[in-house]
């Protein structure tokens, strides 16, 4: 009688075995081990994806406010002023053009910066 292929459990083990390739230790080579750590494995790469997107977003406001501040204006009056002016870039291209041109950021300051709100300091 011809052995058997293992059907659908050597399959999954297999599966699991695969995802935990380049683990260190048992992780990558025991099987119970692989399944615990490919699961939480999963499990980071899910929230991570998010994170992701947020610090990107933090990079981009950072470098927005360092460039802004270079050109006199802070970005939290910088980003209201952009929208008064009807200029619809996102902090990612604002960012690159702050860092790759900055001729050209400097000409969308320019046409920001007459709606820029000044906001008087309050009295002691």
């Amino acid at each position: 009688m011809a052995r058997t292929s293992g059907g659908k459990h050597a399959k999954k083990k297999k599966k699991v075995m695969k995802a935990a390739k380049g683990f260190r230790g048992g992780y990558g080579k025991l099987y119970r081990a692989a399944i615990e750590f490919t699961m939480r494995a999963k499990r980071f790469a899910t929230r991570d994806r998010a994170q992701k997107k947020r610090h990107f977003r933090t990079l981009w406001v950072v470098r927005l406010n360092a460039a802004c501040r270079e050109r006199g204006i802070p970005y939290n009056r910088f980003i209201p002023a952009l929208l008064a002016a009807g200029i619809e870039l996102n902090r990612k291209m604002l960012s690159e053009l702050a860092i790759g041109d900055p001729a050209a950021f400097d000409k969308i300051v320019e046409l920001a910066r007459p709606h820029v709100k000044i906001i008087k300091a309050k009295a002691a």
